[in-house]
């Protein structure tokens, strides 16, 4: 197939704002993690699908199964889903207080 450029669970992009490896960001309407310390502008590898450890709204407690949203403004993810954009769901239950939460990302575009 000619026109086939690649799967695109992983994603060379321009970072949106300064991230460490690890932490989260929403590329127009790409969300990934970081694969390493990236500056904003410059280019790293997004990583779109899989299952992460990443911050969260601390006071918030989680549900196994329940939507997870990225809160661009405040950079954490969040069950508040107004404002916020879908990124997954919740693989484990997050108690409030708690600084991280498991999410799996399936990599749709939303």
């Amino acid at each position: 197939m000619k026109n086939f450029i690649q799967p695109g669970e992983n994603l060379t992009l321009p970072a949106p704002y300064d991230r460490e490896a690890g932490e989260g960001a929403l590329i127009g309407a790409i969300f990934g993690i970081a694969q390493s310390k990236v500056a904003e502008g410059d280019e790293t590898v997004f990583v779109r699908r899989g299952a992460f450890d990443i911050a969260k709204t601390s006071a918030q407690a989680w549900t196994l199964g329940a939507k997870v949203y990225w809160d661009d403004t405040n950079k954490v993810a969040t069950t508040t889903a107004s404002g916020n954009t879908l990124i997954g769901a919740a693989v484990a239950a997050a108690a409030n207080p708690s600084s991280t939460g498991s999410v799996l990302l399936d990599g749709t575009i939303r």
